[in-house]
């Protein structure tokens, strides 16, 4: 009941704006606006104010998809919604759809139709994307055959328009209409068939519709002919060419040829088959003789044959040939690797060899071609040789870098052959190459210099040491000899010292060595190889003379003389540790050899005096009664520190006595003569005016002193004897005698190669030897002019020493100058 109501309601609406409606719009517009396109200006059109739109709440009434919108406040109609001409009206012209406009206050309605014009935006389509023809080729000129229609959605001028058959020669295209209107179009045989020279026709059928821009539509047009039997068969080729690999396996595929039949069915069938074969060809090559395919059935090799030709025949059902040629190369792989002939080896090579030298020609050869033949020849290693192409397939060995055979004697060269296939095949050889040896290095001692030992006192020829030298070189150029450059030894050659043998470098003592004499010998030895010309080196060779305790101490106060008797005098007042005297004495040996001690070995009362185990001072370990004795005799005993140790002894006679009258009065029994008395009576004189002269000239006392110090430190030091406190003159030197016990007689034959020299020793002789030293010559002549007196056997000095006078002046004269010894210590 309600839906009735509201149906008569709508009714009566529709006819009351029906009977409203006083006015009738028509627009046109093209397809496919985007949407809020301009459509037309209904205010304006409907003579109305676009308030009037506004105001009057204008919308549009449809029952449609609304493709358009009415703008109220500008009064416009503008597009909606996409408008498609075709799928609105499909091919119905011309194409529209109507709306009503409604506005109220006063109401009214108003009828707007929109034309929607065609737009070119479809192509002309064919149903099927082939249109496929079997014509045979026997078929008359002018036949028709029919083709499919094209469809084109757009209308009028857009749509299809006309048929475009692609250029040919042997079909031409005719068009028709039917009477709605559609177009199709018909093709006509212009000339004969032939299927061998034609067996299939592709063309193009354009359909092209009239818009702008133009837009068409094609489908592919197959015609098939048929066949008739009347060709032989070809060749599809007039000349075959086919490559093979030398290492193919049998079975390859070379190559297919192939001949064709124009005809078809039996008549077209071809068969194979070689034309004058050989039994070699036989073997090798195999024709398939349906497929035409020729494989491989033996072994090919590059190198015996390069290329085979083959004649092949093609024959049909009917006994038709034809014959080609199929030429079969056969390519070349690296099968082959180089090989190497050694043409020409020098060897040894000297080792002064300049850059550059040959030392060996190779030729490498290679059976493979092309790249596979190309060669490159190097050495493996890091070597100072390279390798250098000469002339074709011929390579040069030189050297690249100065040789030393010192560094590297033999070279192991590998000499590595290699082609350029790929991969890559080498081959090697080993060339054992010697560096022969030049004289190039000087001989050289393992030090820089030699200092060796000897004890002195040795035998002639003994050896003292080897010198050793090392030549880099080989064989006769490394053979060392030793030879004693000529130098001087304190004013002799070196060759009366040492002699060397001069091949093993031993050194040999000429001569028994003193070490009072000489101390250290220093030579030259030259090292020399036997290369032409011959090298050398020199090193400097010291040889240190050892010390032997081959001296005795030599007593120098008090002086011991046969016939004649020295006392030293001792007051009763004397305290405790009074000097009686002092025991000097020397060791001309050095060293712990020349360490002296001193020790009372006898005495007449061993509790009055002892002596200093340092000084040899004799001193009164207590004072003297009148219980002591008046006379002593003390025996001391000087040893040196050698071992094994030598020692001397020496006596002392002591008086105790005030003054010299009681002193010969306690050795009276003991004989004197005039001129002893004469001699002490001018020494006593002598001794005071001395004692005198120095308590007045205390000063120059002193200096002289210094000086006399000064000259006996410098005769000390020419004479190497050591330093000692007290120097009484005149006594004899023991300088300038030689310390040996004895000498030696001995004889040296020597020639020019030292390897030949020869040594004979004698025995010792007995005859005693003085020397002299060479460095103290200055002061041994001052000194022995002093001591000729002592020294001189028939002196007239030393026949009264024989008689004891000479002892007593000396005994006097050393106590004065003790006394001034000890006066000047106490200044």
């Amino acid at each position: 009941l309600k839906l009735t109501v509201k149906w008569q309601v709508n009714a009566l609406m529709l006819i009351f704006l029906l009977a409203t409606a006083h006015c009738q719009i028509r627009y046109s517009v093209p397809e496919e606006m985007r949407k809020g396109s301009f459509v037309g200006n209904v205010a304006e059109d409907l003579g109305m104010d676009a308030k009037r739109l506004k105001l009057g709440g204008a919308r549009i009434v449809s029952s449609d998809i609304q493709y358009t919108e009415l703008k109220t406040d500008k009064g416009i109609l503008v597009v909606n919604e996409r408008i498609d001409r075709e799928k609105l009206c499909g091919d119905v012209t011309p194409c529209s759809f109507s709306f009503e406009v409604i506005l109220e206050n006063p109401m009214e309605l108003h009828r707007i139709t929109v034309e929607i014009t065609d737009i070119n935006d479809n192509s002309p389509t064919f149903r099927n994307a082939d249109i496929k023809f079997e014509i045979s080729e026997s078929v008359a000129v002018g036949s028709r055959f029919l083709l499919d229609t094209a469809e084109d959605a757009d209308v009028g001028d857009n749509g299809l328009q006309k048929y475009i058959l692609s250029p040919n020669e042997i079909f031409d295209l005719k068009q028709h209409s039917s009477p709605d209107g559609h177009k199709y179009a018909e093709m006509i045989l212009l000339k004969p068939l032939d299927r061998e020279t034609e067996p299939r026709l592709s063309l193009k059928l354009i359909a092209v519709d009239g818009g702008n821009p133009l837009r068409s539509g094609t489908v592919n047009v197959h015609v098939t002919v048929l066949d008739a039997n009347d060709n032989p068969p070809i060749f599809n080729k007039p000349f075959y060419r086919a490559t093979v690999s030398e290492n193919a396996v049998k079975g390859t595929l070379i190559t297919t040829v192939n001949a064709s039949d124009a005809d078809v069915g039996s008549n077209g069938l071809v068969t194979y088959r070689f034309a004058k074969m050989t039994p070699e060809i036989a073997d090798i090559f195999k024709l398939d003789e349906v497929s035409g395919s020729i494989t491989l059935k033996g072994q090919i090799d590059y190198e015996k044959e390069k290329k085979y030709e083959l004649t092949i025949e093609a024959v049909d059902q009917g006994g038709l040939t034809d014959s080609n040629k199929v030429l079969i190369e056969v390519t070349d792989i690296n099968d082959n690797a180089p090989v190497i002939n050694v043409m020409s080896f020098s060897s040894p090579v000297p080792e002064n060899s300049p850059l550059g030298t040959t030392v060996a020609i190779i030729n490498v050869i290679d059976a493979d071609s092309d790249q596979n033949g190309q060669i490159t020849c190097a050495i493996d290693q890091v070597l100072p040789f390279k390798i250098k192409s000469t002339i074709t397939n011929y390579y040069a060995l030189l050297t690249d870098s100065y040789l030393d055979r010192e560094v590297i004697s033999e070279y192991n060269i590998t000499v590595r052959a290699s082609d350029l296939g790929l991969p890559s095949l080498s081959n090697t050889t080993i060339l054992r190459l010697k560096i022969s040896d030049v004289n190039d290095n000087n001989p050289l001692f393992k030090e820089t210099s030699y200092v060796a030992q000897i004890m002195e006192n040795n035998s002639p020829g003994t050896s003292i040491f080897s010198v050793m030298a090392h030549d880099r070189d080989w064989n006769q150029n490394a053979r060392v000899s030793y030879f004693l450059e000529e130098t001087r030894i304190h004013g002799n050659p070196s060759s009366a010292y040492v002699s060397i043998n001069s091949e093993t470098g031993v050194i040999y003592a000429v001569r028994s060595f003193d070490y009072e004499q000489i101390k250290q010998l220093e030579f030259v030895v030259r090292a020399q190889d036997g290369g032409s010309p011959p090298l050398s080196s020199n090193v400097t060779v010291k040889i240190q003379i050892q010390d032997q305790n081959d001296n005795p101490p030599q007593v120098l106060y008090p002086v011991q003389t046969a016939g004649s008797v020295v006392a030293e005098m001792v007051p009763r007042s004397a305290d405790v540790g009074y000097l009686v005297t002092k025991v000097v004495a020397v060791d001309v040996d050095s060293g712990q050899n020349a360490w002296l001690s001193y020790k009372l070995q006898k005495a007449t009362d061993r509790g009055l005096f002892e002596v200093g185990s340092q000084n040899g001072e004799i001193r009164t370990v207590r004072q003297v009664t009148e219980k002591d004795l008046l006379k002593h005799r003390l025996t001391v005993i000087v040893e040196d520190n050698g071992q094994p140790s030598r020692s001397a002894t020496v006596i002392v006679n002591v008086a105790v006595a005030d003054s010299f009258p009681e002193v010969l009065s306690e050795f009276t029994d003991f004989p004197h003569d005039k001129d002893y008395n004469d001699n002490l009576t001018f020494y006593l004189v002598l001794a005071l005016a001395v004692v005198s002269f120095l308590f007045i000239t205390c000063l120059v006392v002193i200096i002289s002193v210094k000086i006399y110090r000064w000259r006996q430190s410098r005769i000390l030091y020419h004479s190497s004897l050591p330093v000692i406190p007290y120097y009484p003159p005149r006594y004899s030197d023991t300088l300038g005698t030689g310390t040996l016990p004895h000498t030696y007689n001995y004889e040296v034959c020597r020639t020019t190669d030292s390897r030949k020299s020869d040594c004979k020793f004698g025995r010792a002789g007995s005859q005693n030897v003085l020397i002299m030293d060479p460095s103290s010559t200055g002061t041994m002549q001052r000194l022995q002019s002093e001591k000729s007196i002592l020294d001189e056997p028939h002196s007239p000095l030393e026949q009264k020493t024989q008689t004891g006078n000479k002892t007593q002046g000396l005994h006097t004269f050393l106590k004065i100058q003790m006394w001034v010894e000890a006066l000047y210590h106490l200044m």
